[in-house]
């Protein structure tokens, strides 16, 4: 894999991958598959450095994080969590503070670090 260490190799690197892309699957070459897997490595690599995704510093942005990745809405987390939606809802605002319960479902239900939760309880 090769590095991508400049601005304007990055996007030369994006053009790469969307060309390659624009092909549509069924058109495209081992080669070519092989190619677009490479350098989206790469890609991402070079992402991680100079355009870092900022870390949520809350549990609440934490959760909202966690519903965006998995395309989740409020009524559909509260039922994975056992949990009214009345109750999600007061949480994620700030009205509630979460409980023992609901920090233990966070955590097996989202995948929510358990060090994450006591450092930000």
């Amino acid at each position: 894999m090769k590095k991508i260490t400049t601005e304007k190799a990055y996007i030369k690197a994006l053009n790469d991958v969307n060309r390659l892309m624009s092909k549509g699957e069924e058109n495209l070459t081992n080669k070519d598959a092989k190619d677009i897997t490479l350098t989206a490595k790469a890609i991402q690599e070079y992402e991680k450095i100079h355009y870092p995704f900022p870390t949520p510093k809350t549990i609440t942005e934490m959760i909202e994080l966690k519903m965006f990745e998995k395309k989740l809405n409020r009524v559909t987390l509260s039922k994975k969590l056992g949990i009214g939606n009345p109750k999600l809802s007061q949480i994620l605002n700030g009205k509630r503070e979460p409980d023992v319960k609901f920090l233990k479902a966070i955590h097996k239900t989202l995948g929510v670090d358990g060090n994450f939760i006591l450092e930000n309880v």
